[in-house]
């Protein structure tokens, strides 16, 4: 019986001890917030599965750069209160950079630029300027940067259009396709992918809202994670790797 109890005694300080032993904790996993349905920059694909151009970058980033990352899908509209409140440590989905946002989190150095587009249906005749008469129902991403620049740069200015919003961009874009929106306030990729998908939808020009740059988000104090994203960047970026993902994702 002794020897039994000394040899318990024994698995469980080795047990213990080997618990203490530095970089045997669990290690961290940082957690990617992004949005589910703004191909080619981050989706759920037909398996369930995280997939696009920031999914597969951040992988190889993190890779790279020796932490661990895991993707969960993130109501846009709430994804910066999200990671301000700690349920996840980054948004990597295609991220406008604004001075709004940039009061609220850090970002990366930017890594995109996309153009901001009026989209109608492929046989509309309505030209730019027709989609910010009043009445007319412009639809777009809700809390996108699109839907705070028209607020604050033309309807707070006097214009009379109704901004629809919608809790993903293709389904924007598919209202106008259908009937239910005059125009919709998209990106160019986010155009070309409905394009690609069979969409007959075009564009009709810009709305004022200059180009903007993508970067990743992270909260105010994460200054030693956000100097590893850029790190990241900076190599992902002098690899052949990148301009394989771009070409995978043709952002081009």
């Amino acid at each position: 019986m002794l020897k039994k109890l000394l040899l318990v005694g024994a698995c469980v300080a080795v047990l213990i001890g080997a618990s203490a032993v530095p970089g045997t904790a669990q290690e961290k996993v940082f957690i990617n917030g992004f949005d589910a349905a703004y191909p080619p920059f981050s989706f759920v694909d037909k398996d369930g599965k995280p997939a696009g151009f920031d999914i597969d970058a951040l992988d190889w980033i993190a890779k790279e750069m020796g932490f661990k990352v895991k993707h969960q899908p993130t109501d846009w509209a709430a994804i910066v209160p999200t990671l301000q409140a700690k349920k996840i440590d980054v948004i990597a989905s295609g991220m406008s950079i604004t001075p709004a946002r940039k009061e609220a989190v850090n970002f990366t150095e930017p890594y995109w630029m996309v153009q901001q587009l009026l989209v109608v249906k492929a046989d509309s005749p309505l030209t730019d300027k027709q989609c910010l008469e009043p009445g007319r129902k412009i639809a777009l991403l809700r809390g996108s940067a699109e839907s705070k620049w028209m607020k604050e740069n033309l309807l707070d200015k006097g214009y009379k259009f109704e901004l629809k919003v919608y809790d993903t961009t293709p389904l924007a874009i598919e209202d106008v396709f259908n009937g239910r929106a005059d125009c919709a306030a998209v990106s160019n990729t986010a155009l070309k992918n409905a394009q690609a998908k069979g969409l007959k939808v075009k564009t009709i020009g810009n709305y004022g809202q200059p180009d903007t740059f993508y970067g990743y988000a992270v909260r105010k104090e994460d200054a030693e994670f956000l100097a590893k994203l850029n790190e990241g960047w900076k190599r992902l970026k002098a690899s052949p790797k990148f301009q394989e993902l771009v070409a995978k994702w043709e952002l081009k």
